[in-house]
């Protein structure tokens, strides 16, 4: 089963997916449909194939398949999966090559501290062969962001636990864990953790590439 969460039919420049697999099942054969994708399990295990290797990713483990490579993803047979599942066409920026499979664990990563929030940087950060970053934010209760922000790039947030108040645009609205928001380019936004417990979101995030001049999806 997948729930669709955002995609270019909202206007977003990605799609976001809650993939759920039942026990022993997954994807028929190898899939390779040109797009990059990354895959963050969020329960259960899965079992990924890819450039003849075969790995068992486990919760809070994600992978990064490159945009023309084949991958057959399954739930292992124990129990039932999830996994957020984030996929998009990739930009190539010529004199730099193209970034290849990569697998890690939330555990393993760097962590970079700012007081009383802190991020996990999964993916893509300063790295100029990717055209995207995921990151883990990490807000102690009552932590906030500094300022509201407004930038070019756009975001898909994901709550993994905690509860926090999210401005977007004028509004205020309370997000628990499973809520998703889609940012798109120029919103103005703001985070505060609110609740007892530490309020943590799997965030991506478009970079490392020059404005695109293709026209907008026009909504409505």
């Amino acid at each position: 089963m997948i729930r669709f969460q955002t995609s270019p039919a909202m206007g977003a420049r990605f799609a976001q997916a809650l993939l759920i697999a039942p026990p022993g099942r997954g994807s028929a054969g190898a899939l390779d449909d040109g797009l990059e994708h990354f895959f963050y399990v969020a329960q259960g295990r899965f079992t990924l194939e890819a450039e003849g290797r075969r790995m068992t990713l486990t919760p809070e483990g994600y992978a990064f398949i490159p945009a023309g490579t084949a991958y057959a993803l399954a739930a292992t047979a124990e129990a039932e999966a999830r996994a957020i599942w984030v996929k998009r066409p990739y930009e190539p920026v010529p004199g730099v090559a193209r970034p290849g499979l990569r697998t890690g664990h939330r555990d393993t990563a760097e962590r970079e501290d700012h007081g009383t929030r802190w991020r996990l940087l999964l993916l893509g950060t300063g790295d100029l062969s990717m055209d995207f970053e995921m990151t883990i934010m990490a807000d102690a209760p009552g932590a906030h962001f500094w300022c509201v922000e407004t930038h070019i790039m756009e975001h898909g947030l994901i709550m993994l636990q905690g509860q926090a108040l999210q401005l977007l645009g004028r509004d205020w609205h309370e997000l628990w864990a499973g809520d998703f928001v889609w940012m798109g380019p120029f919103l103005p936004q703001q985070i505060y953790a609110i609740g007892s417990e530490v309020a943590e979101y799997l965030l991506y995030k478009d970079v490392n590439r020059d404005v695109s001049f293709a026209l907008p999806r026009r909504l409505g």
